[in-house]
């Protein structure tokens, strides 16, 4: 074997494209040994899937169990917020933080709450009979007691702010906490009370029409959460079906020889029974269902598809006069390989996403699923649906019909026949040879690509309108990649017409003025008496509104022109004074006291803070626990912040972000160790900056059309990525090689090649994507959005932005051209030869 080297290229290179090319081929090799080996024992590879889907399927309804703790499954799992509560409990235990004002602050335990709102113009407040009475109702279901919080009135008119006083108020909030004490018959009990609360409230309702109620309970989120479940199931099936419609017509042709709706419609039963057999592994292994796995099914069904339509343009594009084992060992060599490249970096990237550096369990769960479902998904494409393959083709070589698997008549039979039988039993080539050419370029969407939508966008006036709106996509992205908010609300998760939604609402809506209520814990024994310490504690709850022992107990010696500048008078009058006087002994579990010998240490204290807030009250208590934490280390006064709500909220975004971070560096790293090992260097270029114009436009808009960064969505981010490598891969590989003498031709010849499959797995995955829209929770509506900007912005990049600019920039095809001249030349010269020596007799070379 020789080489021939051309001018200026180094020996280094020729090396690495000789290594290129032995490990492609070697790869096409090994797809092509499998390809025949599924074609020799198809009924092995059909019955070994289906076994395993059958064994597995049972266990999805023997061992289902969804999961209960929502805290674990959506808050960040490693936080300085879990920690502070820890510490806050150790301290202050739940059992005495029960019979206080703020009793909510170590966990929310169980409880239930209620917002009674007046009519628009209406006083809550002249309405206290109505109050009364169901407050009343409240108390005779035993078990639970009443708590008032402060600031716990909504829509309040304060005609003077200097007094303070409050004239009238539309809403009223009333929570009333259970006493379980972590005991699990008390938490049963306190289970059953909640019940019956939400039952009582909506009698209430009922009864009392001057007025509406909003009932709360502690598992109302969880409840709430997991129904999303529940009301997607029918819509899942209706996805299904148009699923299955799409991809049967897509694959159907009117030549009723080489049609093939069967084998769309089987690729798509497959990629169901390799997602069921993925499941039953996810039970078998203890895994508990939550409902952010919804979008497990259509993130395996847009990647599952993609293989399948892959196929059957791999079998369009073989010879028909081969025998059908050798087509189908054909298809696999031209298909598998980047398909097999694509399925590896989706388990790369799901990989890393279930990996410790996660913090979100509900996104390792995820991506820990995900990677089962593509393992599988690989292994039944190439296997179960290759065996179906296998048998389609059988039936395509002996000349049945692809539907009713009969023999297709002889022409002179058909002209016989009426016009209708004609049509159905037409194979469309009865006037041609059998073997013709490419009998499949007659597939309806591979003859508008080839005769109208090619010329179209390679078009000389088509291409500035395209750089334009590239232009316009590009800036939309950018502005929404600079707005984008973290999603740490966990109402964005629940079903929208739920209890828990209405009541957050209302809430956010009436109650937004003042933060929930903060925990500052002083941990470390504290010289109160002291009057810088006093300053030094003024200052860090200056802006708040404070529940102090610390004030009312300074308030208390100045009122009584008491003196107590050193320790033991401070602790004397402290102990034997104003704890014991009925209006400030609820101090008491605010200190804890220790004594050695006769002597007593105020070893930590508590004080509960509220800050004033606006409507986007979230995201200023974030900004009040990143300003209050540092302090903590600044100061002399050692102490810790807590509300249960700081265990959603603390570290959120860098959480959720994180999963894509690591995901896209496994994709960096992934293509540039294939850089020049696998194909073409400059196909890795392109196909790196087609994933981060697609990624950071499905980002941009996504935030644009009020999607937040929840878990959920950061999932389908991670599935953009692999989405947009799964279909513009195979173009851009097949344009970087092409040898036609120009790139308008070169990416000509790649849409038609490629063309059919991208936009039959695309159009359905998205129309799959519908029946999401009539599910009525923010889960399914999150989903909808990012999954329909992923499709719509992949097929924008791979029918549009790709096939104009590659026109524009390398690689070139010009040696290509070259090349070819120089061999018709060389032809041309060898031709006249011939005839100058023997002008009788002319032979072609």
């Amino acid at each position: 074997m020789c080489f021939l080297r051309r001018p200026g290229a180094s020996a280094s290179w020729i090396g690495w494209r000789m290594l290129r090319q032995v490990i492609r081929r070697g790869l096409q090799s090994f797809c092509h040994r499998l390809g025949l080996c599924v074609s020799r024992h198809p009924v092995f590879f059909l019955t070994v899937p289906a076994v395993l889907t059958i064994i597995f399927g049972f266990s999805v309804l023997n061992r289902f169990q969804p999961e209960s703790d929502l805290e674990r499954l959506v808050a960040p799992s490693h936080s300085l917020a879990k920690i502070e509560r820890s510490l806050a409990g150790s301290l202050f235990p739940l059992d005495q933080s029960k019979s206080q004002l703020y009793s909510d602050l170590h966990t929310p335990g169980r409880y239930g709450r209620v917002i009674l709102l007046s009519p628009p113009g209406h006083n809550i407040l002249l309405q206290a009979e109505g109050i009364l009475q169901t407050h009343r109702a409240v108390l005779e279901m035993k078990d639970g007691r009443s708590t008032f919080i402060g600031h716990q009135l909504g829509g309040v008119d304060v005609p003077n702010s200097k007094d303070q006083r409050v004239k009238s108020a539309r809403a009223i909030q009333i929570t009333y906490y259970l006493q379980t004490y972590g005991s699990a018959t008390q938490d049963l009990i306190g289970e059953k009370w909640e019940s019956e609360f939400c039952k009582l409230m909506r009698k209430l309702q009922e009864e009392h029409q001057d007025f509406q109620l909003f009932s709360l309970a502690s598992f109302s989120l969880w409840k709430d959460f997991h129904k999303t479940s529940i009301l997607a199931r029918s819509k899942i099936l209706v996805s299904l079906m148009l699923i299955l419609t799409t991809a049967t017509l897509s694959s159907s042709m009117k030549d009723c020889l080489r049609s093939k709706p069967f084998l769309g419609l089987l690729g798509v039963l497959t990629v169901c029974i390799s997602s069921v057999t993925a499941a039953g592994i996810f039970f078998i292994t203890d895994g508990k269902y939550n409902s952010t796995l919804l979008g497990i099914p259509f993130f395996a069904m847009g990647h599952g598809t993609k293989g399948v339509f892959e196929l059957l343009s791999g079998w369009r594009r073989t010879r028909e006069n081969l025998p059908f084992k050798d087509r189908v060992a054909d298809a696999y060599s031209d298909v598998m390989v980047t398909y097999t490249m694509t399925s590896s970096l989706y388990f790369i990237t799901f990989g890393m996403g279930a990996s410790p550096f996660t913090n979100i369990e509900a996104v390792k769960v995820f991506c820990q699923n995900m990677c089962v479902s593509i393992l599988l998904n690989y292994f039944y494409i190439f296997s179960f649906f290759g065996s179906c393959l296998v048998f389609a083709g059988q039936l395509e070589q002996n000349r049945y019909h692809s539907i009713f698997c009969c023999k297709i008549p002889s022409a002179e039979y058909l002209d016989r026949k009426p016009v209708w039988f004609q049509t159905v039993m037409s194979d469309g080539h009865q006037q041609t040879s059998h073997h013709e050419t490419n009998p499949y370029q007659n597939h309806f969407i591979q003859h508008f690509l080839r005769e109208h939508y090619n010329e179209w966008i390679t078009n000389i006036y088509v291409k500035p309108f395209v750089v334009i709106l590239y232009l316009i996509y590009a800036s939309f992205s950018f502005m929404g990649c600079l707005q984008i908010s973290d999603g740490a609300n966990i109402i964005s998760l629940l079903a929208s017409d739920s209890p828990s939604v209405s009541y957050a609402i209302l809430q956010q809506e009436y109650f937004s003025n003042y933060s929930p209520v903060i925990g500052f814990y002083v941990y470390e024994p504290l010289e109160y008496w002291n009057g810088t310490v006093q300053e030094d504690l003024r200052r860090l709850c200056s802006g708040f509104t404070a529940v102090s022992w610390v004030d009312q107990y300074y308030q208390f010696l100045k009122v009584g022109n008491i003196s107590a500048s050193n320790k033991s008078d401070f602790i004397s009058v402290l102990q034997n004074s104003f704890l014991k006087k009925p209006e400030f002994q609820h101090f008491r579990n605010d200190i804890i006291f220790s004594k050695a010998g006769d002597e007593s240490n105020i070893i930590a204290s508590r004080l509960y803070l509220v800050a004033r807030t606006s409507r986007d009250k979230q995201k200023e208590v974030i900004q009040v626990l990143d300003k209050l934490r540092p302090l903590s280390l600044a100061k002399s006064i050692r102490f810790i912040v807590f509300n249960p709500s700081f265990v959603f909220m603390d570290h959120y975004g860098l959480s959720v972000t994180m999963p894509v971070l690591i995901a896209g560096f496994g994709v960096l790293l992934m293509l540039i160790l294939t850089f020049f090992l696998v194909i073409h260097p400059l196909g890795n270029f392109w196909l790196i900056l087609s994933v981060t114009s697609i990624e950071l436009g499905v980002l941009g808009l996504m935030t644009l059309w009020n999607v937040d960064m929840d878990c959920i969505s950061i999932l389908c981010l991670i599935y953009t990525l692999n989405f947009s490598i799964d279909h513009c891969a195979p173009l851009l590989y097949t344009f970087v090689l092409a040898t036609e003498h120009t790139r308008t031709q070169c990416i000509k010849s790649s849409l038609q090649e490629h063309g059919t499959a991208i936009l039959q797995n695309v159009t359905s995955f998205l129309i799959g994507l519908v029946p999401l829209l009539f599910v009525p929770s923010n889960l399914t509506f999150t989903l909808f959005k990012c999954l329909l900007l992923t499709g719509s912005c992949t097929l924008l990049h791979c029918f549009v932005i790709l096939p104009v600019f590659l026109t524009f920039f390398p690689p070139s095809k010009k040696h290509h051209k070259k090349k070819k001249r120089a061999k018709r030349k060389e032809r041309e010269e060898i031709e006249c030869i011939e005839i100058q020596e023997n002008p009788d007799h002319v032979t072609t070379v």
